[in-house]
């Protein structure tokens, strides 16, 4: 592991806020999200980290030239890469994004006023807006989709999930009305892409969970039903051709993650 740090940069012994960050070739999402945490780290009042495990394009010059102190490790996993990240902050609170997320008008002086008061909360919960060819998926359980993100330093970290860690915390928690505007999927190829890249991270999960027998139910029955839930019961169909795409192949992944979790226990015992 080593580190780069920007010594252009000006920081303040009495930093309020660590964003952080883990990036792997995000020069198309990561000029957005860190410009719009500018508010909460100029003129020395905030730190930005990057944990970048490799990246080959343009994202560690951007993170330079937003003044971020960069960190290059090797891949540990989603839940071990976010925690090394937050663990180098130095600030009192630590606002986990993903690189491609980004802070919606508003969030960053909401976030400053909740941070100027006193009080025992641990943790803040945010909103995410999540984009899908282009987009907002307002419907199927994609919204309000809320996440642990802004905690005390040292108050939690992530526990890990397959793709999709979570942070566990030991107090309080409170919600943030504004949100993250989360541009995850703007093509066909990478949502598949990353659904294909999820699902193994999943099947790991399942395994755990005991599925590892070939499972009809699971893997042709589960997936309709998926589907049937999202789209129809939770009114994804609101979501128009989009949304159909997105929970149609939502419901793939779900087949994928138990075909994976079979061929990874078979592949185990051989």
């Amino acid at each position: 592991m080593w580190s780069e740090f920007n010594p252009g940069a000006v920081y303040s012994w009495s930093v309020k806020i660590s964003v952080v960050l883990i990036t792997l070739n995000e020069e198309a999402n990561l000029p957005r999200t860190l410009e719009s945490v500018q508010p909460l780290v100029r003129d020395g009042h905030g730190e930005i980290i990057v944990v970048d495990s490799g990246s080959t394009d343009r994202t560690l010059e951007i993170a330079r030239s937003f003044g971020a102190r960069i960190f290059i490790e090797p891949w540990k996993g989603f839940a071990a890469q976010k925690n090394s990240g937050m663990e180098k902050a130095s600030a009192d609170w630590v606002l986990q994004l993903d690189a491609d997320e980004a802070m919606e008008e508003g969030l960053a002086g909401e976030i400053n006023n909740a941070l100027a008061e006193r009080g025992d909360l641990v943790g803040y919960w945010i909103s995410r807006k999540n984009y899908f060819l282009g987009r907002w998926i307002r419907y199927g359980g994609f919204y309000p989709d809320p996440k642990l993100r802004l905690i005390r330093r040292g108050a939690g970290k992530f526990e890990e999930y397959g793709a999709h860690p979570t942070i566990e915390v030991d107090g309080a928690t409170s919600g943030l009305k504004h949100a993250l505007v989360h541009n995850a999927y703007p093509t066909l190829r990478g949502y598949i892409d990353h659904m294909n890249s999820y699902s193994s991270s999943g099947a790991e999960v399942a395994v755990a969970n005991g599925h590892r027998g070939f499972n009809l139910l699971n893997i042709v029955v589960r997936p309709k039903l998926t589907f049937i839930y999202n789209y129809i019961f939770r009114l994804g169909f609101l979501d128009g051709r989009e949304g159909f795409l997105l929970h149609m192949y939502h419901a793939v992944y779900v087949s994928w993650k138990y075909a994976k979790a079979w061929e990874l226990s078979r592949n185990r015992r051989s």
